[in-house]
């Protein structure tokens, strides 16, 4: 079977964007790839060519950020597998694959993981992009599906690399009310995790922890320095009181950043997606997406897939906040919904 599309959703993340995964799964052609590029990450994207074995390995090895907080005893809603975990366990290691990817595709990822590396070990060596491509093809056709759509939270860093590993690809820019998103985020272990990571670098001035220095370690407040570690007590994340504007420009600055790639690609492999207008006329919306995608929106898609819409979030910022944190929140997110509001957005309201 030919694949007709290859398809990245990218944006914040805590933006409905699990809900579009498991919408797109429910159509008959779509290969949905739940964060897929959010468990392979860069590491299966080097440099040059490597083998069929090389590339199993990138798809095999545990992801260390999601190793870390699962040792940790800080699972993330996302991690599909340990709801109904299979052979492997946190102590010893879920594969990267195992995590998110493939309990959304089958009950049993655990056999699928077993195909996949039959198939892939033997593969001629050839650069990444073309050893993904491969092997959505080989999911294509063992699923019976045609388009693949690739969606990962927190993804829009991602974008540039990915065009240029994918210059046929279409992109969908995914968002979400700022103060709302921001909200979302920092109640979800991750965001937290990043927040904090993100002062880290900003206390130490290091981009990547393997050149930070001892020193630099112990000029770290204890409760942050314990993070670093191969496992930490996850109250150290789960209490720790967060300023809601660090979410607030964390949303922004995701977001400024998905806008101005979008605009930087041609119309026809562009879209952007608003979960409020996705909520507002859901059937418009995912007729319009399908579209984009290449597939046929059936009525009876159609009907399963608003009723896996949840409604209720929009507008939680306005419904917990304080006027004097609402007001606050909003002004960390100015810049975001500035970038929004100068981006088009096919035909529909701007936020």
């Amino acid at each position: 079977m030919t694949l007709r599309s290859l398809t990245f959703v990218i944006g914040t993340g805590r933006s409905g964007s699990t809900a579009l995964s498991r919408i797109l799964n429910t159509h008959p052609d779509v290969l949905s790839l739940n964060e897929y590029m959010a468990s392979v990450g860069e590491v299966a994207f080097p440099e040059g060519q490597l083998s069929g074995a090389e590339f199993w390995d990138a798809l095999y090895r545990p992801t260390s950020y999601f190793a870390g907080m699962l040792r940790s005893g800080l699972p993330m809603p996302e991690f599909l597998y340990t709801r109904s975990p299979g052979r492997y366990a946190a102590e010893t290691g879920i594969p990267a694959l195992s995590l998110m990817v493939l309990p959304h595709l089958t009950d049993d990822p655990d056999g699928l993981l077993d195909e996949i590396r039959a198939a892939v070990v033997d593969w001629p060596v050839r650069t990444a992009a073309r050893h993904h491509e491969a092997l959505f093809e080989l999911l294509g056709t063992w699923f019976g599906r045609t388009a693949v759509v690739e969606r990962s939270g927190y993804s829009t860093g991602w974008a540039p690399g990915l065009r240029a590993a994918f210059p046929y690809a279409k992109f969908v820019h995914l968002f979400r009310d700022g103060p709302d998103c921001a909200l979302s985020m920092s109640r979800h272990p991750g965001y937290r995790v990043i927040t904090l990571m993100r002062e880290i670098r900003e206390r130490t001035g290091v981009e990547d922890f393997a050149d930070m220095t001892a020193d630099q370690v112990r000029s770290l407040p204890p409760e942050l320095a314990l993070l670093l570690g191969e496992r930490f007590d996850p109250a150290l994340v789960r209490d720790r009181e967060l300023p809601l504007r660090r979410f607030g420009t964390l949303w922004s600055e995701l977001v400024v950043q998905g806008t101005r790639f979008i605009d930087g690609l041609p119309a026809a492999q562009r879209m952007t997606l608003g979960y409020e207008d996705l909520l507002d006329a859901p059937r418009d919306e995912l007729i319009r997406l399908a579209a984009f995608v290449g597939v046929e929106p059936s009525p009876r898609w159609l009907d399963g897939a608003c009723a896996l819409l949840d409604g209720g979030r929009r507008g939680s910022a306005a419904g917990q906040l304080t006027a004097a944190e609402l007001a606050e929140l909003r002004e960390s997110c100015a810049a975001g919904t500035r970038a929004l509001a100068r981006t088009p957005h096919d035909g529909h309201r701007a936020p």
